[in-house]
């Protein structure tokens, strides 16, 4: 497989023309100066990490945020960055396929050769194992011509997704310091991100002169924060589902006879099944956070189903589509319980058959009450993260396999008079993460933002917010949306994530705004300002700092970890 790697590709007439389109860049990027702020150091979002943190991570903790500025901002501490002696960078793909990947890869060389045309680019083959390996391929204009804006990650491919034994990070400190890279940038995830943190600890230990840069790629959409509003990849995934999902729902009500489970790919959190409800609107989306939050027993998930299915019943209505997140089944209470002893006997290598008979009475019941597909894929060797292999466990089959004996027994006990309940199944994953890249992706990985890495672990820093709205069946008409395919030229090319827009994330631009009326204040309260002015000004900032010091304090750590505005 390695021999096609880096090879050039053969393209289609829509390719090429993808090919073709030119990424924007920010103000801030570019031209070959840029100019840049240092902020405040880096912390935590619960201030009792912070210790915690600081302790695991003391040579990279509480580095002061840089903030890019536009070429016309007057700052008078601002610093430029301009010509340096030639470089030497490696980069490589460490996380599953995620649309823009390769853009990373494209935004890195042009800005390295604009700096200047004797810096090095060096892409690892294979991944970890080829940074283990010392297995590299320069990136050329030739070698990349065929992957500008392209899908998948096959310009270097990818394997284990994992840096983290000591004989793993030595190796890839061995690499760095024998191939003598100024940076390694490492392309991918929470889990990735989350290595490259403990590996640039590493490096700074051991004297390494290497910068570890972590950049946010991942169809999840999970690591994110203030600074980092998106990864790079989530918006052309949204997209292609929601076609694939409007595509479901046309098909629903047109046969009007069939209810459609719809498992999405996503890790973890929900973000995927969210935006693709907003751009689809099915009929119902059960979150992983909500149900987390609301604590709701596998039999509750159920019975809420089958209510709003014998709801749309009695208005005639026998078909629906339902989102299922791919994290649906640990954010279950009991299923929870269930799959983390199951990890433990992973853990002590216990062989998968015999896992069943070493589990706990109460575990063993339930894993007895589950239907024998599901029993086999619970007990599926772990990822790479020591986690439950979601993809390949079929949450939507166990809802619908669910569902159809509850409402049997409800036709039985004669609370249900309707049609026979009938359900088809999907699961969309692979599917939509190596599509062509939308112009949002294109754009954004071009610009290679980098992201202050996701902490695991024990003081881990939890990224998201805590309340989550609920989702309702619909219950009232149907309002299904057909949102098309991704757009590439015209109308709908600069289409955002709906909750990207939703949840006003400039982060950057508030804390400039504010800036502005604080000098406005101190413009307005000189010396010599009219007492009442004077003290309206102190009643005023006496209320905005108790309001302040209430929102500021720790958060609750029992609350979900994601929100939803």
């Amino acid at each position: 497989m390695d021999a096609d790697l880096g090879s050039p590709r053969e393209l289609t007439w829509l390719q090429r023309r993808r090919a073709l389109y030119q990424p924007e860049l920010p103000p801030c990027l570019q031209g070959t100066r840029v100019r840049v702020k240092f902020g405040d150091s880096t912390t935590s979002i619960d201030p009792k990490c912070a210790d915690i943190v600081a302790q695991a991570f003391p040579h990279t903790f509480g580095q002061k945020l840089v903030h890019f500025l536009e070429p016309n901002t007057m700052v008078s501490d601002a610093q430029v960055i301009e010509e340096r002696p030639p470089i030497r960078v490696g980069v490589l793909f460490s996380g599953r396929q995620s649309p823009g990947g390769h853009n990373v890869i494209w935004g890195t060389y042009d800005a390295m050769k604009a700096q200047s045309p004797h810096n090095v680019l060096l892409g690892f083959v294979g991944g970890t194992e080829g940074l283990f390996a010392k297995k590299t391929l320069e990136i050329t204009d030739g070698v990349f011509s065929s992957y500008k804006n392209q899908g998948g990650f096959d310009l270097l491919g990818r394997t284990v997704d994992q840096i983290r034994t000591t004989e793993q990070v030595n190796a890839a400190m061995s690499t760095c310091c024998d191939l003598s890279l100024d940076g390694l940038i490492i392309i991918g995830g929470v889990t990735s991100n989350s290595d490259a943190a403990q590996l640039a600890e590493t490096f700074v230990k051991h004297n390494c002169k290497t910068k570890v840069i972590g950049v946010p790629v991942t169809l999840s959409g999970d690591l994110k924060n203030q600074f980092v509003e998106t990864t790079v990849g989530f918006d052309t995934v949204c997209k292609v589902d929601s076609q694939l999902i409007s595509n479901v729902c046309l098909d629903a009500v047109s046969a009007g006879k069939y209810y459609y489970f719809v498992r999405l790919m996503g890790g973890k959190a929900s973000h995927v099944a969210f935006e693709c409800a907003l751009q689809s609107h099915p009929n119902m989306v059960i979150l992983g956070e909500e149900v987390a939050l609301s604590k709701l027993t596998l039999m509750e998930i159920i019975n809420k189903i089958c209510d709003g299915v014998q709801a749309r019943a009695a208005q005639g209505k026998y078909h629906g589509v339902l989102l299922i997140p791919e994290g649906l089944i640990e954010s279950i209470p009991e299923m929870y319980a269930l799959i983390q002893e199951i990890n433990n006997l992973h853990s002590n290598n216990v062989p998968e058959d015999e896992i069943p008979s070493q589990l706990s009475p109460w575990a063993a019941a339930l894993f007895k009450f589950l239907p024998q597909f599901i029993r086999r894929e619970l007990v599926l060797h772990q990822e790479s993260d020591n986690s439950a292999q979601l993809s390949q466990i079929d949450t939507e089959q166990l809802l619908a396999h669910l569902v159809e004996a509850e409402m049997n027994n409800r036709t039985k006990e004669g609370n249900y008079k309707g049609r026979k309940f009938s359900s088809v199944c999907h699961f969309f994953g692979s599917q939509a993460r190596g599509s062509l890249p939308s112009n949002f992706d294109c754009n954004y990985a071009y610009a290679m933002m980098s992201v202050r890495r996701h902490l695991r672990g024990p003081g881990a820093v939890p990224i998201g917010r805590p309340v989550i709205h609920p989702s309702p069946i619909d219950l009232k008409a149907e309002s299904y949306a057909t949102p098309g395919g991704i757009q590439f030229e015209g109308p709908g090319t600069d289409t955002k994530p709906i909750t990207l827009t939703m949840e006003g994330q400039d982060y950057l631009g508030d804390i400039e705004i504010l800036q502005d009326y604080l000098e406005k204040l101190r413009t307005i309260l000189k010396p010599g300002c009219s007492r009442e002015v004077l003290k309206a000004a102190i009643s005023s900032m006496a209320s905005v700092n108790d309001v302040l010091k209430v929102m500021s304090a720790p958060l609750n750590a029992e609350l979900p970890l994601y929100h939803f505005n």
